[in-house]
């Protein structure tokens, strides 16, 4: 009887969820609608995603955003966000740490979750990992959008790993990209998403959200020879974190 009670509550709190991403979507249609018909009002889009539909997600569902910053963004400058990835909750946690209007790199198939999914194409860089073309344009569009002042975030794992892995292999892209537009990597740490709202079903609950901003990585005088290294350097520093907070 307890573990069906609990697993009600697991359901009733996915249910939940997509309720709170769900309404602010529907109250601020309009807006968000008008923000997405040119670039130029893409700042404010994130303005309002960031404060009227990320911030609910996350204080509704109960998972307070505790932020620790080692380092902290210059206003007005672009960097390359990364982080691990393991929850739907990494989204709305990287637009609240993040005051600095960027832009994500994500998967086409997100694009399939209704209403959420007709915003996401219209704001975010796709890609098809299986598709050499698709991959040459992000950096085409990426560099578009650093023109205009704005950063780019992108989850290195290129995926969600599976349960048992504390941190999957980082793909090259993100490095290249900042090398190549000579923009800081700002290395994050999501210690709680998993526990908070994993991908398994009947799991979750609400709590704090820890988040640790350590030092960036320069790029500046890096070449394309040196991706390979600041990947590894970069996802040695998440590992690292990840592993402490698990003992």
């Amino acid at each position: 009887m307890l573990g069906l009670i609990k697993n009600l509550g697991h359901v009733l709190y996915r249910i939940w969820f997509y309720v709170l991403v769900t309404l602010p979507i529907l109250l601020f249609f309009p807006f968000l609608l008008a923000l997405t018909l040119s670039e130029r009002t893409y700042s404010q889009f994130f303005w309002l995603a960031r404060n009227f539909w990320a911030r609910p997600i996350l204080y509704g569902m109960g998972c307070i955003p505790i932020i620790k910053r080692e380092q902290r963004m210059v206003k007005g400058k672009s960097y390359m966000l990364v982080a691990n990835h393991t929850s739907m909750l990494d989204i709305m946690l990287m637009l609240v740490v993040s005051r600095n209007p960027f832009v994500f790199v994500g998967k086409k198939e997100l694009v399939n979750i209704p209403i959420f999914g007709f915003f996401y194409k219209r704001v975010c860089i796709m890609v098809d990992r299986d598709d050499v073309r698709s991959r040459t344009g992000v950096y085409r569009r990426a560099q578009r959008r650093l023109d205009q002042g704005l950063s780019i975030c992108i989850f290195p794992e290129g995926g969600v790993p599976e349960e048992h892995v504390v941190l999957d292999q980082f793909k090259d892209g993100a490095f290249k990209m900042a090398i190549a537009h000579k923009i800081p990597v700002v290395p994050m740490t999501f210690y709680d998403n998993k526990k908070r709202f994993s991908f398994t079903f009947l799991s979750g609950g609400p709590g704090r959200v820890r988040v640790k901003v350590h030092p960036f990585f320069e790029t500046g005088i890096l070449a394309m020879e040196d991706t390979s290294t600041l990947r590894e350097e970069v996802r040695e520093v998440i590992l690292k974190e990840l592993t402490a907070s698990l003992n």
